[in-house]
């Protein structure tokens, strides 16, 4: 198998029609929807048209969601323990937001900062991008220490940006520069 978006234990891959149990529990997951502003719950048919229909051409689509797999699991089964985002694609400016989602119980493991060191690469060299965003919550410790230690850097400050049951809470801003590119 080809090394294209692959670490040392974790392979980057396409949505596949049998993700769609997988991405239908994570959508519907409301301890994450703060984070992907979602406000009502996704309906089966809804999840299964995403998957038959998601386009993996981030031209087309201005965004691309790669499924993050482990390589050699510990029971024998290729399981998915992520997922990693592209949105907000700009092929004019170079630019898109990045995010990553981990399930629950394979947080701490590593998994979110090699999905990282493999996307970044393919998003300058492959992608061509002159930067990477996230907005990340400032009680979020994990990404905000993730991202930093990936060379992000926080570049603003978006005051009372999030409602989380009736109280404003501020959201941080943080870009990656290509300097090669």
């Amino acid at each position: 198998m080809s090394s294209f978006l692959t670490g040392p234990n974790l392979r980057l891959r396409a949505i596949e029609p049998g993700d769609l149990d997988t991405l239908y529990n994570w959508e519907n997951d409301t301890s994450v929807w703060k984070v992907s502003n979602t406000l009502t719950p996704f309906s089966r048919f809804q999840m299964e048209e995403y998957v038959l229909n998601a386009q993996n051409d981030i031209f087309a689509a201005r965004q691309l969601r790669l499924m993050i797999d482990l390589l050699q699991p510990a029971d024998g089964v290729e399981k998915s323990v992520g997922s990693v985002d592209l949105f907000d694609f700009d092929p004019f400016h170079f630019r898109a937001g990045v995010g990553i989602m981990i399930r629950e119980d394979c947080r701490e493991k590593g998994f979110a900062r090699e999905a990282l060191q493999i996307m970044i690469p393919y998003t300058f060299n492959t992608l061509h991008l002159h930067q990477l965003y996230c907005n990340i919550s400032p009680e979020n410790l994990p990404s905000l220490h993730l991202f930093e230690k990936l060379g992000f850097e926080r570049c603003g400050i978006k005051r009372d940006w999030v409602n989380e049951a009736g109280q404003w809470k501020d959201e941080w801003m943080f870009q990656l520069i290509n300097q090669h590119g």
